[in-house]
């Protein structure tokens, strides 16, 4: 089911958050008080308008409570992405989702009402420095300070073995989510045989998960 969102920013995350939104098939807004790039982002969004997320009376005749998520995209101008995320909840935002650029940020915003923020620049950064720091890391997904999805290769010890053979649950203390050939993705069977062709999508704690590697 399609949902609702509005964008307030238009810089590049704003804009390759709204790009991704539509060609799922959401329905979105995006604001700006730059013109030229509202008008750019007429080719790719539901509608556009430039306007100033910090006025109140802006914000008042969006009617933010009818969108399902409002994302404050700002992040480069602290006050105005504090302004905004603020103005938004108490203009009635079911939920707002905010972009910060350093830690202080990051906690400002959620003491003036985000619902969810992310540190784009440093949530990438750990991600591919964790993706390039072994040659058998090709993915990494973040899900909690502790926990994470990693996409590696079979460890070598593996090989020929069934999951149930390796007692890979209670050895490791991680959960084995996908088999990975090519480009195909399968769920795994307790008896599925390791070949060392394939990757595997594994869940557990990067403790755990580097245990599992060596």
């Amino acid at each position: 089911m399609a949902r609702s969102f509005l964008i307030v920013g238009l810089g590049r995350f704003g804009k390759h958050m709204a790009k991704t939104l539509t060609q799922q098939g959401n329905e979105v807004l995006a604001i700006d008080i730059n013109e030229d790039r509202v008008n750019a982002s007429l080719k790719y969004v539901t509608d556009a308008q430039i306007g100033d997320a910090t006025d109140p009376q802006f914000v008042e005749e969006l009617g933010v409570n009818n969108f399902d998520v409002c994302i404050v995209a700002i992040g480069d101008n602290f006050q105005s992405s504090l302004e905004s995320t603020c103005l938004l909840k108490e203009k009635g935002a079911k939920y707002v989702f905010a972009r910060a650029n350093r830690d202080i940020h990051k906690k400002f915003l959620l003491r003036n009402g985000a619902d969810e923020v992310i540190y784009a620049e440093r949530e990438t950064a750990e991600r591919f420095a964790i993706r390039f720091s072994s040659e058998r890391i090709f993915d990494y997904f973040k899900l909690s300070d502790e926990y994470a999805i990693f996409e590696v290769s079979v460890p070598e010890s593996w090989v020929g073995k069934t999951i149930i053979e390796k007692n890979v649950r209670q050895k490791y203390n991680i959960n084995v989510l996908a088999i990975k050939l090519g480009a195909s993705f399968n769920g795994p069977t307790p008896d599925y045989r390791f070949t060392g062709d394939e990757k595997i999508l594994v869940m557990g704690t990067k403790e755990s998960i580097k245990k599992m590697m060596k």
